[in-house]
């Protein structure tokens, strides 16, 4: 679980299909769970380089084609964050790490960064609700059927890749897991509604 405060920006020091490999200025232990450009991926190994540590994650053939980590190279930087303590604050909102899909940058407009919405995400992201954008925790400003608009406040600019995008680009989208939620329940709660009143209208109680 992770909150969507972005802790550093970590350098890629290799990539491929099945593992990458950052360098950090997090202190990471072995088997931690730790999100990478909203991704929650596994440390296997790490070990510690001057004042910074190296680690590496293997990467699923499922997460590789769904998320922008394909996208990556040597030398790019992600966003990462360690999972958050039981103690801890929640300072962003419920991120799990399971990237939805990839979504493409439309414009930027000096904080005011524009995404598609591809339709079968629409209905879980709202105004003034949360998304995880390459897992940093945003509040959407204006939404419309096929785009919605985050702004992006300085801080949040300067220490995260956002500041390296540019229009075009890939970035991995993890939509409210409450809205999912809220939505699966309605969905139930219809097809409930409907199985009743069809059977009550095939054993005669209403017309």
């Amino acid at each position: 679980m992770f909150t969507g405060i972005i802790e550093d920006l970590g350098k890629v020091k290799e990539i491929s299909e099945k593992q990458i490999v950052i360098e950090t200025v997090l202190e990471v232990k072995l088997g931690d769970s730790i999100s990478v450009n909203g991704v929650c991926l596994t440390v296997k190994n790490v070990k510690q380089e001057n004042k910074k540590f190296v680690f590496s994650a293997d990467i699923s053939k499922e997460t590789y084609n769904r998320t922008n980590l394909k996208f990556l190279r040597q030398n790019n930087f992600v966003n990462l964050e360690r999972a958050i303590l039981a103690n801890g604050r929640l300072a962003g909102h419920f991120v799990l790490g399971h990237v939805d899909t990839i979504i493409k940058i439309l414009s930027i407009e000096t904080e005011l960064f524009v995404f598609e919405l591809p339709k079968e995400y629409e209905r879980y992201v709202v105004e003034k609700g949360s998304v995880a954008i390459d897992g940093i925790s945003l509040t959407v400003a204006k939404k419309y059927d096929d785009r919605f608009y985050v702004a992006v406040i300085p801080y949040t600019f300067e220490n995260t890749n956002l500041k390296y995008k540019k229009v075009g680009d890939y970035v991995n989208l993890e939509v409210d897991i409450l809205a999912k939620m809220l939505a699966e329940y309605f969905e139930e709660k219809q097809k409930e509604e409907k199985l009743s009143i069809e059977f009550l209208k095939k054993h005669g109680f209403i017309k």
